[in-house]
């Protein structure tokens, strides 16, 4: 029951973690919008997740991303 994210997804994760918008994870990454919805589309499937603040909560879960804050 592993998951298993792309090194781009980890990255998108990330970002939406820090709050950000498929806006400005794309322009961040240099990516279209478009792109990075697919991103976090992928992201939620492998989480099983169906919202932003669901996939935070599993990241932290998963220790993928220590809360700065």
């Amino acid at each position: 029951n592993k998951i298993s994210l792309t090194e781009r997804q980890v990255q998108v994760l990330s970002m939406i973690c820090l709050g950000m918008s498929n806006r400005e994870i794309a322009e961040q990454l240099g990516i279209t919008e478009i792109t990075a919805k697919t991103h976090v589309g992928g992201i939620f499937r492998e989480l099983h997740v169906a919202s932003r603040t669901q996939a935070v909560l599993v990241a932290q879960k998963l220790g993928l991303f220590k809360n700065t804050n």
